[in-house]
């Protein structure tokens, strides 16, 4: 019987009831042997890295600059992107250049005497002007993104948007907003695609925070121009946005710290250091690269009280001491990545050599500040240096005070305050500045005042000034009278910097360590008379004290007579050179000690 299609399909739709029959009775006639389930795939996963520098402050090579020589400090660390640049290269071998990401947490371009010389001495702004080292250094190794910091700002907007224009990465700053549109002035966030090989790839959102002091600290450069709300309103605002984005891992770059505390007092109504509380307060972030503090956090576990979620922090330290490594295991779940688990570490410069490429790319930028800091401008009789300024009225921070105090007086000459005696503030920046006996340099005067702050006239009153200075003296730890006296133990009380603690030269007193916080000045007195509560004085001050850095009482609301765009260290640099000799005995004196009821300390 020949073959056709109808004849083909019904023989074949015959088999396959008898073969179905077949089936059936066989697994009637076995109960107990049960199909065996499909295999379940395993599910998607994929893990990448984000590394992390903050607080770079113009730190490319392991060089000290004030001292001219490898940077060394006690607990042996060392510093610069030359480092960083050979730990990176490290992390990215290891995991897969396309499985990492590099940010930064800000405050660049200031700090170093070649940051400065490129912002001042040959600056980047000029027509045809050199590309800033840091901008050159930061290219090279690859950064992704890196948020604004305050010092961003020392050199005035022009000389920041010529860096952001030199650099191949975004700056970002969510609350730097114009302050007639109050729409954001740089790029709020950056958004990074990582490629995985399962399927969709990542979304990372990089979310960038800048610091609300700075509408404070640099005030003369911001004001009319910009503003800075809080950390944690421009958070609330911006994070949900990247999430609908589709943004997988949110993380936030924030320059400022995690205490939780502010150095600024009242005059703000946002927090200073508010990286834990953006954690805390705000849903959906998953890191944050912590800024500002200058301290060390390899790891910081907070809790959001909305979701629960722990949210990772990591503060590398500063000057590119340490490079934080944030690590990301994802799962797909439900049609998109979620992060699985989350930690961070931090790497030591220290255990690496410089980058041998980023030396040779900077060399000639290198040799140039080298040459311009070793210029002699004075001579000094004697060494003079700040290792023990900290606990002892010294002549080279007295060199600072006098400076500015005839700085001031000559601006006040004629005027309607001339005739009001002048003071000034100083404080100890650094233990290791030192002016040689001999030849003294650009160096050793810069070395006195690393930061780049400029001098400010404000009017006080004799009260105001003896509160100004217990407020000053709460640095020193409280020592009873028949106590010993451990230098390494006596100052810093309660976390109070180097750079927060002022001694007002042209006055002198006393300050009893053996009394409570507030109650320590005694024998205040100007001229050998004890100083009138009623009378004004006019207060030499740093324009960062003056803006309410460190939220010293009064001198924020105090009258501004005067103020100088010139950064002190300038003042001091000229000054030198125009007197050609430092003679502590024209400018030294003992002001102030510390006693214990009467009886003086040291």
């Amino acid at each position: 019987m020949p073959l056709n299609r109808r004849s083909f399909l019904e023989r074949s739709a015959a088999v396959g009831a008898g073969v179905a029959g077949v089936t059936a009775v066989a697994a009637a006639a076995a109960p107990a042997a049960q199909a065996k389930p499909a295999p379940r795939r395993p599910a998607k996963r994929y893990s990448f890295t984000v590394m992390g520098t903050t607080d770079l402050h113009g730190h490319v090579f392991n060089w000290d600059y004030f001292t001219d020589r490898e940077f060394d400090d006690r607990a042996h660390n060392d510093v610069g992107l030359a480092k960083i640049s050979t730990l990176v290269d490290r992390v990215r071998a290891e995991k897969g250049r396309r499985n990492t990401l590099l940010i930064d947490a800000g405050d660049t371009i200031q700090g170093t005497q070649l940051s400065y010389y490129y912002a001042k001495i040959d600056p980047i702004t000029a027509e045809s002007g050199p590309v800033h080292p840091m901008a050159q250094a930061m290219n090279a190794i690859g950064y992704d993104a890196a948020a604004l910091g305050n010092h961003e700002f020392n050199y005035g907007i022009p000389v920041l948007r010529k860096f952001e224009e030199q650099c191949d990465f975004p700056l970002l700053g969510a609350n730097a907003l114009d302050a007639k549109t109050l729409r954001p002035a740089f790029p709020p966030y950056s958004m990074h695609r990582l490629r995985t090989p399962c399927g969709r790839d990542v979304r990372v959102a990089v979310l960038g925070l800048t610091n609300p002091g700075i509408a404070i600290w640099d005030k003369a450069n911001v004001s009319g121009r910009m503003v800075f709300p809080g950390l944690e309103e421009q958070a609330a605002k911006w994070v949900p946005r990247l999430r609908s984005m589709g943004a997988d891992v949110v993380i936030v770059s924030a320059h400022s710290g995690s205490s939780g505390t502010s150095s600024y007092g009242d005059q703000l109504p946002y927090i200073e250091n508010a990286a834990a509380l953006v954690a805390e307060q705000v849903p959906g972030i998953d890191a944050i690269l912590v800024g500002h503090a200058h301290t060390e956090i390899p790891e910081y576990r907070v809790t959001n009280k909305e979701t629960g979620q722990e949210v990772v922090l990591s503060e590398p330290l500063k000057w590119g001491q340490r490079l934080t490594l944030f690590d990301f295991d994802l799962v797909w779940s439900r049609g998109r990545w979620v992060v699985e688990k989350a930690g961070a570490q931090v790497l030591n410069s220290n255990t690496v050599d410089e980058d041998p490429e980023i030396v040779k790319l900077l060399a000639d930028e290198h040799e140039k500040v080298v040459a311009y800091v070793n210029q002699v401008i004075g001579t000094s009789p004697v060494e003079m240096s700040t290792a023990r300024a900290p606990w002892r009225d010294e002549p080279i921070i007295d060199l600072i005070n006098h400076v500015q105090a005839e700085t001031v007086k000559a601006a006040l000459a004629g005027g309607a305050y001339a005739a009001l005696p002048v003071l000034s503030q100083a404080s100890c920046f650094s233990r290791s500045a030192a002016i040689p006996a001999g030849e003294v340099t650009i160096r050793d005067a810069a070395g006195l005042y690393p930061f780049e702050n400029t001098l400010e006239a404000r009017v006080l009153t004799g009260a105001q000034l003896k509160e100004y200075l217990e407020y000053s003296a709460k640095y020193y730890v409280r020592t009873a009278a028949d106590e010993p006296v451990d230098t390494a133990k006596l100052t810093n009380a309660d976390g109070t910097p180097d750079y927060n603690y002022d001694a007002v030269y042209g006055l002198t007193y006393d300050i009893d360590i053996a009394q409570p916080v507030g109650s320590r000045i005694v024998n205040l007195a100007f001229g050998g008379a004890p100083v009138d509560p009623a009378a004004e004085f006019v207060l030499a001050v740093n324009n960062y004290r003056a803006s309410g850095g460190g939220a010293f009482p009064h001198v924020a609301d105090a009258r501004q007579v005067w103020a100088n765009s010139d950064e002190i260290r300038n003042t001091i640099i000229q000054w030198v050179r125009a007197k050609g000799s430092l003679d502590p005995a024209e400018f030294a004196s003992v002001g102030w000690r510390l006693t214990r009821e009467g009886t003086p300390v040291f």
